[in-house]
């Protein structure tokens, strides 16, 4: 089983996401445990100080390693040097960190424990990235006002790739940064004997494709009707060409190291040449996507 501890001044944050979903479910299976460590249990004077003025000066208050350093000591974790082969990590959430992705949460998966410290104010003393944690993580380009959310998003990300966890052990790799495969994506629906038609494949580390649900038109709008065309050799290479194409709109970094075959080349250098400015899809591929000749690109 795989165990989080949580390093934070609110344990109480962690209250109402631990209780629902999936997590609740890991968590009631037996599949996962977190436990959370009050930050301030660690302190020794009467107002349970954390935090104090930055040397130099400058704006906020900054954690204090002490505190943390107790912590941490507590949790009886292998000596530093000895972690990676016991199958252990500390963590520091900072703004100033490695930013975490799906990639990341895979190799987290492979871990027994992991130690998530929260930081807060305006930072935490550095000699604890120095001394105490074998790394710093942050979930984005932003600023958040503590490492409360960001530790609930490393926990969600890599309990749901725990075995056991999701009722159907492919869904983490027919989705978005799915894991990347030394093979491209089979689009001719060849399977083993025996087995269901295939209309999904691996992301292969490309967004997730459109999904589509009842009813078949919703606001003048219809699903495309290859979803519902129950050829799904077809759906298969229309969930490519559509993965292709939200890539290259929203994330076309991710391309630089997908799994591409000659035809996802094809379509890419296809979708690539379409001018911004050209004006409307041509019918047929607004058909495709699931829109009606009136509505704009």
């Amino acid at each position: 089983m795989m165990r989080f501890d949580i390093v934070t001044l609110f344990p109480g944050l962690f209250r109402g996401i631990f209780e629902h979903g999936v997590l609740r479910r890991a968590l009631e299976g037996g599949l996962l445990h977190v436990q959370l460590h009050d930050l301030r249990s660690f302190t020794h004077d009467r107002h349970r100080t954390v935090d104090d003025r930055p040397f130099g000066g400058g704006e906020g208050m900054v954690l204090k390693p002490e505190p943390i350093a107790e912590a941490v000591a507590s949790l009886n974790l292998a000596a530093r040097d000895d972690r990676r082969a016991q199958r252990q990590s500390v963590i520091l959430l900072s703004a100033q960190g490695r930013k975490f992705t799906q990639a990341t949460a895979r190799a987290l998966r492979e871990l027994d424990r992991v130690v998530l410290i929260c930081g807060r104010y305006e930072g935490v003393d550095e000699r604890v990235s120095r001394l105490i944690a074998d790394e710093e993580l942050c979930i984005g380009d932003y600023v958040l006002s503590g490492g409360e959310l960001a530790a609930a998003v490393v926990v969600d990300a890599t309990m749901r790739l725990l075995p056991d966890v999701l009722g159907n052990a492919a869904s983490t790799e027919f989705e978005s940064f799915g894991a990347l495969s030394d093979a491209p994506p089979d689009l001719g629906g060849e399977r083993e004997a025996g087995a269901a038609p295939r209309s999904t494949h691996g992301a292969g580390g490309l967004l997730d494709y459109p999904h589509y649900t009842r009813p078949v038109e919703f606001l003048g709008v219809p699903a495309p009707g290859v979803l519902l065309s129950g050829n799904h050799a077809e759906i298969r290479r229309w969930r490519r060409r559509m993965a292709l194409e939200k890539t290259l709109r929203n994330r076309p970094d991710l391309l630089e190291t997908a799994v591409l075959t000659a035809e996802d080349r094809r379509i890419l250098e296809s979708l690539s040449s379409r001018p911004e400015s050209s004006g409307p899809a041509p019918a047929q591929e607004r058909r495709e996507r699931g829109t009606k000749d009136s509505d704009s690109v």
